[in-house]
Formats: C-alpha cells, sequence, structure tokens
C-alpha cells in the first residue's frame, strides 16, 4: 500500500506528522500504536498531576507528573519537529507545540506545558482515526482478492503462479481467481466485489469473467487470460491506492500556505514576546506567554487536514459503490461540470439487439417469416443474427432446414430452404435489388422502421418478399432517468455517436436528449468535445470503447462504463463505473459538489475558530490550554464532517 502511505504522510508532513515519514504499512501501525501508548500515558499522568494540584503539600509531586506527562507526550511531536526542521528544511505545527510547551516550562506553567502536549498528542490520534477509515476501502478490497487458484488436476496454486491461458477450476462458492473467459459450464456470478452492487450475471462458454466476483452456483472452468496483477481486480486495488495518494489543487494549495505560514507566525510571536518589552517596558513574562498562546492558536492543523480527509473519504465511499474516482483533482472538476456527452451504443444502450418487429407481406405468417429468417442466420456470425435466433428460440419456433448457404459482405446471405423448396434470401435493400428482388412496394414500411431507429432485414421467398424485421439496441432502462437527474443538476446532456441520424434520434428521444451529433468518426468526436469546452467550459464524456479513449481523454472528467470495457477506456477515463450503471454519474457529481462543500465548511470553520482565539490572545481573554483544546476540538470537527462522505448515498 504504498501510495497510500504517501498520502497519509503528505497529510503529517504538513499536519503534524508524528509517525515515520516513510513508513510502510506495518511500520506505520507500529508507529500508531506507540502513539496510542504514549498519549495514554500522558494523559494519565496529566489527570494525576492535576488532582495532587489540589492536595495540600503535594504541590512538589504534582509538577512531577506533569513534568513526567510531558516527557510521555512530546516524544513523537519532537521526533515529527526535528524531522521537519532536518529534513524539509521547513518549520511543521509540530515544532509550534515543541516551541510553546518549552515557553511554558520556562515560565514555570508546568501543567499548560503537559496539557499543550497531551492534547496536540490526542489530536493526532483523531488525524489517524480518520486516515484509517478512509483507508478501509482499500483494505476491503485487498481483503477479498483472490490468493489462491485451483488448477484442472485438483492443484491449489497462489495466483501469481498462474499463467495465461492455463485451465482453472472454480466451484459453487468459490472465487474467480482471475480473468478469463469460460471454457466449460455454466453458471450465476456474483459482481459486487467488482461492480459494487449485488447483481448475479448468468455466464456460460465464451462469456468473460472478473477476477475477485464470486461463483454462486455452477460448475466452471475457465482458461486465464491475464495475469494476476493484470487482472481488473488489481487495477480496481490499484487505481484506489492511486486516487487516495493524488493531491487536489485545493489541497495542493493549503499544503503551501501552510509551508509559508508557520514561519510567519513564529517571526510574528517574536514580535509579541519583545516589542512590548523592549518599546513599552511591559513585563516579559506576562508577553511571552501571550506569544506562546499564539503560537499555539496559529497552528493550522484543522486546516490542513480540511482537505485530504474529505477527499480521501469521498473516494473511498464512492469506490464502495462501484465508482472509482482516480483522484482529488477529478473530484474538484466533477464538481464544476456543466455538461455531460454521451456515446450512443454501449452507453445509453446495452449494445444487444433485439428483434422489435415483425412484418409480414401477403400470405405468410409471422411464424414462417422467423422460421426462413432463423434457418439462414444459423449460417451467419454477424450480430443482428444472434438476435433473430433468440427471437425464434424465446418463441418456440423452429428455423427452416437450409443449405447451400453463401454470405454478401456487407448485404445479407441466401440458401436453399429444404421446407419452402425455394431460394431464400435475407438481407438489406441492396441485397434485394442486387437479385432482382422488387422491393418499392414495402420502402415505406423500411422507411418507418429505420427512423425509429431500428436496423431493417427483409426475408424473402424466391422472388417475393414475405416480411421485413425491426432489430433494434437496447435501452438502458435508467437512462431517461440519468438525463433528467442531471438537468436538475443543471448538466446539459448530449450525445456523441458514429451511428446514423435516425438511430442516433431514435434513442435521444427516448431518453430525453436534444443535442445529438451522429455519424461521428472518433477523430469527429475529440473536435466536437473541443467546441463543447468552449461552450461551456468544463466538460464531462461517457463511453466504453477503443474510439471512445481520445474523447475521453480530452474532455476534462471521461467516464468510463462498465468493468467490461475496453482496457485503453478505464485507462484513460478519469472515473470508472465498473457497476455499468449510469445512475452512478450524477451520483458522481452530486458526491463531487458535495465534497467541496464540505471543504469549503472545513476551511471557514477552522480559519473562524483561529481569528476568535487571536483577538481573545489579544485582550489576555485565553490562555495555553483553551487555545489547544480549541484547535484539537476542532480538528475532530473537521474530521467527523469529512467522514460523513464515505456513506454519502
Amino acid at each position: 500500500m504504498k501510495q497510500t502511505t504517501v498520502h497519509t504522510e503528505h497529510t503529517r508532513d504538513a499536519c503534524c506528522d508524528v509517525s515515520a515519514p516513510n513508513a510502510d504499512s506495518s511500520e506505520r501501525e507500529e508507529n500508531e500504536s506507540r502513539l496510542k501508548f504514549f498519549t495514554a500515558i500522558s494523559g494519565m499522568l496529566l489527570g494525576t498531576g492535576f488532582l495532587l494540584s489540589f492536595t495540600e503539600g503535594m504541590g512538589g509531586w504534582s509538577t512531577l507528573f506533569y513534568l513526567l506527562s510531558v516527557g510521555a507526550g512530546s516524544i513523537f511531536v519532537a521526533k515529527s519537529a526535528w524531522y521537519g526542521l532536518t529534513r524539509k528544511k521547513f518549520l511543521n505545527i509540530s515544532f509550534l507545540v515543541v516551541i510553546a510547551s518549552l515557553g511554558a516550562l520556562y515560565i514555570g506553567e508546568y501543567g499548560e506545558a503537559a496539557a499543550v502536549i497531551f492534547l496536540f498528542s490526542l489530536s493526532e490520534l483523531f488525524e489517524s482515526f480518520g486516515v484509517e477509515r478512509s483507508r478501509r476501502a482499500v483494505s476491503a478490497l485487498l481483503e477479498r482478492s483472490p490468493k489462491t487458484a485451483r488448477l484442472l488436476d485438483g492443484t491449489v496454486v497462489p495466483v501469481e503462479r498462474v499463467t495465461v491461458g492455463s485451465i482453472v477450476v472454480v466451484r459453487p462458492g468459490e472465487q474467480v481467481p482471475l480473468d478469463g473467459t469460460v471454457a466449460k459450464g455454466t453458471s450465476s456470478i456474483d459482481t459486487s466485489a467488482v461492480t459494487g452492487e449485488f447483481a448475479p450475471v448468468d455466464v456460460q462458454v465464451k462469456d468473460t469473467v472478473f477476477a475477485g466476483t464470486m461463483n454462486i452456483q455452477g460448475y466452471l472452468e475457465i482458461m486465464v487470460v491475464k495475469k494476476s496483477d493484470d487482472s481488473m481486480f488489481a487495477r480496481i486495488i490499484a487505481l484506489v491506492k492511486q486516487a487516495q495518494a493524488s493531491r487536489a489543487p485545493t489541497e495542493a494549495f493549503i499544503d503551501s500556505f501552510a509551508r509559508y505560514y508557520t514561519p510567519i507566525v513564529v517571526v510574528l510571536s517574536i514580535l509579541v514576546a519583545t516589542v512590548p518589552v523592549f518599546l513599552l517596558g511591559q513585563s516579559f513574562d506576562t508577553w511571552l506567554y501571550r506569544a506562546l498562546v499564539l503560537l499555539v492558536i496559529a497552528c493550522p492543523c484543522a486546516l490542513v487536514i480540511s482537505t485530504p480527509v474529505a477527499i480521501a473519504s469521498a473516494i473511498g465511499g464512492a469506490s464502495r459503490h462501484g465508482v472509482l474516482i482516480k483522484g482529488g483533482v477529478y473530484l474538484e472538476k466533477l464538481a464544476k461540470i456543466k455538461s455531460v456527452a454521451f456515446d450512443k451504443t454501449r452507453t445509453l444502450t446495452h449494445g444487444r439487439h433485439s428483434v422489435t418487429d415483425v412484418i409480414t407481406f401477403g400470405n405468410p405468417s409471422e411464424d414462417q417469416v422467423i422460421a426462413d429468417a432463423a434457418g439462414i442466420e444459423q449460417f451467419s456470425s454477424h450480430p443482428l443474427a444472434e438476435s433473430i435466433l433468440t427471437y425464434a428460440k424465446e418463441r418456440n419456433i423452429t428455423p427452416h432446414t437450409m443449405h447451400t448457404y453463401e454470405n454478401v459482405a456487407g448485404k445479407g446471405g441466401h440458401a436453399e430452404c429444404s421446407v419452402c423448396d425455394a431460394h431464400n434470401y435475407i438481407g438489406n435493400t441492396k441485397l434485394m435489388r442486387q437479385y432482382g428482388i422488387a422491393d418499392s412496394a414495402f420502402i415505406g414500411d423500411v422507411d418507418r422502421l429505420e427512423k425509429e431507429g431500428k436496423t431493417v432485414v427483409l426475408v424473402a421467398e424466391g422472388k417475393q418478399i414475405i416480411g421485413a424485421i425491426g432489430i433494434s439496441d437496447v435501452v438502458r432502462e435508467e437512462a431517461q432517468g440519468v438525463i433528467a437527474s442531471l438537468t436538475r443538476l443543471g448538466v446539459v446532456s448530449s450525445m456523441l455517436t458514429g451511428d446514423n441520424v435516425h438511430s442516433a434520434a431514435a434513442v435521444a428521444r427516448m431518453v430525453g436528449i436534444t443535442d445529438i451529433h451522429a455519424a461521428l468518426s472518433p477523430e469527429d468526436k475529440v473536435e466536437t468535445v473541443k467546441v463543447q469546452k468552449q461552450t461551456f467550459g468544463t466538460i464531462a464524456m461517457v463511453g466504453d470503447g477503443i474510439n471512445d479513449a481520445p474523447a475521453l481523454a480530452l474532455s476534462d472528467i471521461g467516464f468510463a462504463i462498465g468493468a467490461g470495457g475496453t482496457d485503453i477506456a478505464i485507462e484513460t477515463a478519469d472515473v470508472a463505473l465498473l457497476s455499468g450503471n449510469l445512475e452512478s454519474i450524477p451520483y458522481a457529481v452530486r458526491l463531487a459538489r458535495k465534497t467541496m462543500s464540505v471543504i469549503r465548511a472545513n476551511v471557514v470553520l477552522a480559519l473562524g475558530i483561529k481569528v476568535i482565539f487571536l483577538a481573545l490572545v489579544i485582550f489576555g481573554m485565553s490562555n495555553l490550554v483553551f487555545a489547544i483544546a480549541a484547535d484539537s476540538g476542532m480538528a475532530l470537527v473537521v474530521i467527523l464532517n469529512s467522514l460523513r462522505l464515505f456513506s454519502a448515498k
């Protein structure tokens, strides 16, 4: 979990880094355990000293316990301050706390020195809790990742040892260990580990399955197509790690702000401690104390953690719902989205065709038209052929026996029908005209179906057309609701597709899109995205295929649809929707906007408490304990406010 560690490290460098700077996972956990232990010891010693201070004649013991509390609590704080000073070459927040506690000891405020150290260490535990909570998304994925695979001979081996092309066995109730295709068997697969939603999917021979999914009922033999570290599941884990390690522009700005802010605070505190003394003859101890309070109040701990914890929580929460946002920079861009451009096929539609209309001409029945069509299509590998065969099977229509089949590229095919005792044809109008089959009487029906966005297949016996079959891609059930949701969010939707105008317009009408760009090449899509960026400013593109990759890369936010999308589309996109459900798009926009709202609230709260206490310290109305308690309390408020994003619906 190297990249996630980098994220934690960055946060703590800017805000009181009490853990080892380049710690790996086990070292980080050990450091956090030690922090908990010494913080607890410091707190107990502080409490004991506080109680003894009320006991007559125990003042010396009270001071001893305060000093021991400072010693126990300052181990990690002093280490962090020294690291920032010597390695990072800048004054971090831990340095401010160390100076404040030393100053309190100098003027004899032992209890306040102990309280400053303890409360600061306690705030570190709060931050640790927040970061750990956001890290759980990756931990949960790692726990569910496949560790072993069962080979055909029954041998169980680590997934890393399985080579591409091997056959692995997956029994009911077992995980699919590696990405592959079903070589034998049928079953239902629970895809929730990849998609974030419990959605059983029926699979059979030649279907693709992904590592980490669960075989529910049947026996499967799977041919491995990717190594373990290239599997979809491994890529998901890598993407979540990368996302949580990335830095949003707001986060980078606050970090840069803290780097310059701390030295300024130190200089200001020195002026507070010296100017009234040397120019106005005031008491040194009084103004030194106020300078120390200023140091503590000025610690921007809550401010610095306001952004990274919020972003890590949002990204972690989104991954639980099958939405992989690849970094904080994309969350910020998502919040500004004004337009979303959708591809059509396998994005607004499922990408699978089905028969929607069967029109007969003359005496033949619908069953006869389908039987003729299915008889010829048994020889074809065209995607439309499968939809006709499926339609026939669902209606128990037996395909007519055909022989001497011949395919006509781009037009259809023909064969001899044993049942009909005729030469049968199936295809488009170009095929019919090529073989001298009149189709002028049916042009009206063909045009009507095509204007509805359907592909029309004509069926002929001899020289007579007996029917027309309308075939259409299936529009996603949620598409219309998604477009309506985006509209309510103030986001304009458009369609960018390579399909013809009729097909594009038909789908657009069904889902509620009015801005249509059809018959586009991949280059045309890129040019259209450029124009839309000029029009709207910040735009998103949604697609699934290789031809969408250039447009996905050019858009401000690229959405890749589904775990089954092409590798290049998923790698190019900024957000991967693993469930394939379009409802994840308005969810991602709402989450991004809520995240930015939480960050703004965090910043206002963090700065607001500073302003209030700075005003109080000027008039001598605050002390070290109140200052550090306010800062630590605000850090906790910021963390809890940010963690709400982890469970955002």
